[in-house]
């Protein structure tokens, strides 16, 4: 088993919301909103696209682990920004979302990414585990796709998820938008390393140096390879559940607004 490193990652780029730092041929992209458990906002969205590009360019860079700063990975959208003050008109901007290629699923040079979980992956947080290309998960881990609790379609999260953990548990946690804890997605293979709490990222650079072992080219065809089974069955579920047109119901206001008011939501399925 190779040594950690002791030295700490070099800063390269500091985001508004998230860091890009490289420690050798590895690199680490932290999301930095600890004190909203590095919620999605629009910031966030822009910059992670902006730390991904640069890990793609990034010569120096052979494999990259993407962590989350303070008690979680990273906790879904953020309900008041994304959701709640917006217009019909981004919602519905909101509702169809990122292309089916999400974060990762378009590439030049496609090197491999590590998921480095603890604490929560919700909806925009499990997305980012299953489009890395191999998750280390803390016990303390839990996985969901809330968007089903938020009144919106979580198709294409569901297909990223199934494409590697086909199961009734796939289905279990779309339909009922319920947590799921990454002992169970261990067992089902969503996750490849399940770890003491807090040891997330040291294993995560363990399995990165297994990467670096490989002939770069080789790991970089595997990496292009596998991303391509979630990317059109992404669009699949797309072409099924935009047509619902979800973000315009009342039950999609009421999930929000309930949220944010701390109470129970009150649906009447229209």
């Amino acid at each position: 088993m190779p040594e950690t490193p002791t030295e700490e990652p070099k800063v390269i780029t500091e985001y508004e919301t998230m860091m890009y730092k490289r420690r050798g041929k590895v690199a680490y992209i932290m999301f930095n909103r600890p004190q909203a458990l590095n919620a999605v906002n629009d910031q966030f969205e822009e910059d992670l696209h902006s730390a991904l590009l640069e890990f793609d360019l990034d010569d120096e860079a052979w494999v990259a682990i993407v962590h989350g700063a303070g008690r979680s990975f990273c906790a879904g959208a953020d309900i008041k920004q994304r959701f709640v003050a917006m217009t019909p008109e981004q919602s519905a901007r909101r509702e169809r979302g990122p292309n089916p290629e999400g974060y990762m699923g378009r590439s030049i040079n496609w090197k491999p990414v590590i998921a480095a979980v603890h604490g929560y992956a919700l909806g925009a947080g499990i997305v980012i585990a299953a489009e890395s290309d191999m998750i280390v998960a803390s016990e303390d881990a839990k996985f969901g796709i809330t968007e089903t609790r938020r009144g919106l379609p979580g198709g294409r999260i569901w297909a990223k998820v199934n494409a590697f953990m086909p199961s009734k548990i796939a289905s279990e946690m779309v339909i009922t938008g319920e947590h799921i804890d990454a002992a169970e997605l261990y067992r089902l293979g969503l996750v490849n390393r399940l770890v003491p709490t807090g040891e997330h990222v040291r294993v995560a650079e363990e399995l990165a140096e297994k990467v670096l072992k490989s002939p770069p080219l080789a790991t970089r065809a595997a990496v292009k390879l596998t991303r391509r089974q979630w990317v059109q069955t992404g669009a699949e579920a797309d072409m099924q559940m935009l047509p619902l047109k979800l973000h315009l119901t009342e039950d999609f206001k009421e999930a929000s607004q309930s949220f944010v008011e701390k109470r129970a939501p009150e649906y009447h399925a229209r």
